[in-house]
């Protein structure tokens, strides 16, 4: 038995008496069309942007759309993690998944098996320190504002593949090749995009259009999306080992309703357009529980300002003298 299967009994007892058998059905339908037609304005969206990139001059005119393609860059790795729990597809397709991984991995330049068996070792281990990868490599070790800056910055690249890298080694070798392969296909396909940018439309077209997006507001969009996931929890409650976010249709937007990630984890099987439906439906059980959701804005102020330390129940934790080194 997984770590959070152990201690999450209780609460999904507690979960299933909260939700009728018909809410249930109906929350973990799946459509594919919506999720297509999703998928299919993210990539709008990025080449929108992207024509209007390379139309503006001014700053001020094409960085806004700079903004909304590094986003929709990293909603790729929504649209994976989707496909990684299976949420896709009426009909389970080993093969027609397998291709949606790979083709969803490639704009981020991460590997599609490698974010399979990280984010699924993070639902099993959800809780400990030891048995979440994400939390054991990936987690500030430092509760320093510094550092926790510089996931905000490129500096998240190296800091997100060393974390990779160090949790891939427990993997058999298989596996190992196989996220080698993956990674260096789409590093090649990257720099293939950027070399012809810069030769077609020169490195200035090239700096606005691939390296702000990509290097600049990635990481921001990356950041900000893991801060509302894990970072303020109650240590002593399963209920509240991810972070209630509320619900708002600009981060419905702007994340593919990523932003309810607590929900996500209550009932992974959900798909993502279906979980603000099911954050209305279990806003009675948030009020029994006392639990207060937060937005991204405060969950900045907590985290850079007041340098809460994660994995700890931000509201109750003095405001200065953080402890040296997060768990």
């Amino acid at each position: 038995m997984t770590y959070w299967a152990e201690h999450a009994q209780q609460l999904k007892r507690e979960l299933t008496a909260e939700l009728s058998s018909e809410d249930l059905r109906g929350l973990h339908q799946k459509q594919p069309w919506l999720h297509a037609l999703i998928a299919a304005a993210n990539i709008a969206a990025l080449i929108l942007s992207g024509v209007a990139i390379v139309h503006f001059d001014r700053w001020y005119l094409w960085l806004p759309f700079a903004i909304v393609a590094g986003f929709a860059v990293f909603d790729f790795t929504v649209l994976l993690h989707e496909v990684v729990h299976r949420a896709v597809l009426t009909q389970s397709d080993d093969r027609a998944y397998r291709i949606l991984g790979l083709l969803y991995a490639i704009p981020s330049g991460i590997s599609a098996s490698q974010f399979t068996r990280w984010h699924l070792d993070h639902h099993a281990g959800l809780g400990s320190y030891e048995d979440d990868p994400k939390r054991h490599y990936l987690t500030p070790k430092i509760n320093a504002r510094w550092l926790k800056f510089l996931y905000f910055t490129p500096a998240l690249f190296p800091i997100y593949f060393r974390a990779a890298g160090q949790e891939a080694r427990s993997y058999e070798p298989e596996m190992q090749k196989r996220i080698a392969r993956e990674r260096i296909g789409t590093i090649v396909f990257q720099l293939g995009v950027l070399a012809a940018i810069a030769l077609i439309g020169g490195w200035w077209i090239a700096w606005k259009l691939y390296v702000v997006p990509v290097f600049f507001v990635f990481p921001v969009a990356f950041a900000l999306n893991r801060l509302g996931q894990h970072y303020d929890i109650d240590p002593d409650d399963p209920a509240q080992w991810a972070t209630l976010v509320k619900g708002s249709w600009f981060w419905d937007v702007a994340y593919l309703f990523s932003n309810y990630h607590l929900e996500h984890h209550y009932f992974p099987g959900v798909p993502f357009y279906n979980l603000p439906r099911l954050q209305k439906l279990l806003m009675p059980f948030y009020e029994k529980r006392g639990m207060t959701s937060r937005g991204f804005g405060q969950l900045v102020w907590y985290y850079l300002i007041l340098n809460r330390k994660p994995h700890t129940k931000w509201h109750e934790v003095p405001a200065v003298g953080a402890p040296a080194t997060a768990e």
